[in-house]
């Protein structure tokens, strides 16, 4: 008799998701669905309201990545009032940003993924965590990790006045100078955020690179998929967090194209299936082929894997020499291996640390004129930033007083969307056989989509229609007295 296996909720992610498996009566894997049942539409509460306000409503959308939006936001506002920032405001926002990524990318390869590999992919659930990590690593790596995060989030706090929802970020440039002493703080916390980058490779190095189970499984079919890879790049093809060109290129490295954030319109387009809410992108001159790999296939991937494929290195001295290892134990690129991810996310928290160290130590830093103020009347502003977990686009229309009429926003687990279903499907295939299920195997598929750290929080952004949505009423010894559902077309039933 065929099988019906629910995963819900999948663990250690950002938003809500479930995984679907179906076995056939020989217990093989049908098909397997990741689904995302929420819903979010901040497209939708952006039209009405002020240009200006976006940075701090789009903040709102995730507490784990709301600095992505608000950048995207800020930049979004450059372009719409047509303004070049202030050159000491850009580079503060850099700062910011790249502490932001350092940040982030720790809590994701300590806190998140992490576990899987430091302390295995089929250890007990209970220990799957970072509390597991710790005790694998000891208490003094672990007082190591939360001090690191702790000190650059102090860092982003001091800069940009909050660290959930950012507040720095205007049109044209920044809200406040950094001072002389601020900046000497900021070299500090760099210096010690690019030693904890070069401890954390030596974690990664040390603890999985040197297990050789660990290594087959990232090498492994059921993790590998040949696809198209986008990422930020600056004018060199090397790895940009914040600003630059989007890459693409094909499954076998060749670059397919290379486009502004203007033009994103141009380049990618949405998918939709009736079972997620989520939307599947694929790149447009291709077209959707559905969830295939392959040169003739429109699915592409972002995040750190991605843009370590999309770009010709990194833009540091030590992440590029990280780089060269990885690309030399993984055989060259394009790598299509998902799991290795994790890697290149170390890589990149590597990077982030480099870089906040350059422009800590820049004397353009502290100049007053942190703003160019607007004089233009807006029209239409587009922006892309790499966030975490891939790239962002934030699009505003408005009218001439600066009010939002339209907005768009493609997020970086979105842009990853029809990729990840693709994983879960393909490790649900190779893991699962003649009805065999078991608490490590079903981790094990789960692990196909936290490589990419997704956010479902923010990728399911626009309304299709009517949220299906059930109320019960319950009386005064808790029993059911009726039920009113609203379903996926806004009828209404009630049910007594």
């Amino acid at each position: 008799m065929a099988q019906h296996i629910t995963v819900d909720p999948i663990t250690r992610l950002e938003g809500h998701g479930k995984i679907d498996v179906i076995l056939d009566d020989a217990g093989e894997v049908e098909r397997a669905y990741f689904q995302v049942p929420e819903l979010r539409g901040f497209e939708k509460f952006l039209v009405g309201r002020p240009a200006e306000e976006a940075p701090q409503i789009t903040s709102r959308i995730c507490g784990v990545c709301p600095m992505a939006h608000h950048m995207a936001a800020t930049k979004a506002l450059d372009d719409l009032y047509h303004v070049e920032p202030a050159p000491a405001g850009r580079k503060i926002r850099e700062l910011v940003y790249n502490a932001f990524t350092f940040e982030d990318h720790a809590l994701h390869f300590y806190f998140l993924g992490g576990p899987d590999f430091v302390v295995g992919p089929d250890a007990p659930a209970a220990e799957r965590n970072v509390v597991g990590v710790i005790g694998k690593v000891g208490v003094e790596v672990g007082k190591k990790v939360i001090a690191a995060r702790r000190e650059v989030r102090d860092l982003v706090s001091m800069l940009a006045g909050k660290i959930i929802h950012p507040v720095f970020g205007l049109p044209g440039g920044v809200a406040r100078r950094v001072k002389p002493e601020e900046q000497q703080q900021a070299i500090a916390v760099s210096e010690h955020a690019v030693e904890f980058g070069e401890f954390t490779l030596k974690v990664f190095n040390d603890i999985v690179l040197a297990n050789e189970k660990y290594v087959e499984l990232i090498l492994s079919d059921g993790y590998t998929h040949r696809t198209y890879y986008m990422g930020l790049v600056d004018q060199n093809n090397k790895v940009d967090f914040y600003d630059g060109k989007l890459r693409v290129v094909d499954p076998e490295g060749k670059e397919f194209v290379k486009f502004s954030a203007r033009e994103y319109g141009d380049h990618v387009a949405e998918h939709v299936e009736p079972w997620s809410y989520i939307k599947f992108p694929f790149l447009k001159k291709i077209g959707w082929k559905g969830f295939k790999d392959g040169k003739d296939s429109g699915v592409f991937a972002v995040a750190p894997l991605a843009r370590l494929n999309a770009a010709d290195g990194m833009a540091t001295p030590k992440a590029q020499a990280a780089y060269e290892q990885f690309c030399e134990v993984l055989k060259g690129k394009p790598v299509h291996f998902t799991l290795a991810n994790h890697w290149a996310r170390v890589i990149e928290l590597l990077q982030a640390a480099e870089k906040m160290a350059l422009l800590a130590k820049d004397p353009q830093l502290v100049d007053p004129k942190v703003r160019s103020i607007p004089t233009k009347t807006p029209t239409d502003g587009r922006a892309v930033v790499e966030a975490p977990r891939g790239t962002l686009y934030h699009h505003y229309v408005t009218d001439e007083r600066g009010i939002i009429t339209q907005a768009n926003l493609i997020v970086a687990t979105q842009n990853n969307a029809a990729r990840i279903a693709m994983s879960v499907d393909q490790a649900a295939r190779t893991l699962i056989h003649k009805g065999v299920v078991n608490d490590g195997i079903l981790n094990m598929v789960e692990m196909a989509f936290r490589a990419y750290d997704p956010c479902h929080g923010c990728a399911t952004h626009a309304l299709p229609g009517q949220m299906p949505l059930m109320v019960s009423v319950y009386g005064p010894e808790h029993n059911v007295v009726c039920r009113v559902q609203r379903g996926s077309d806004g009828a209404v039933k009630r049910t007594a």
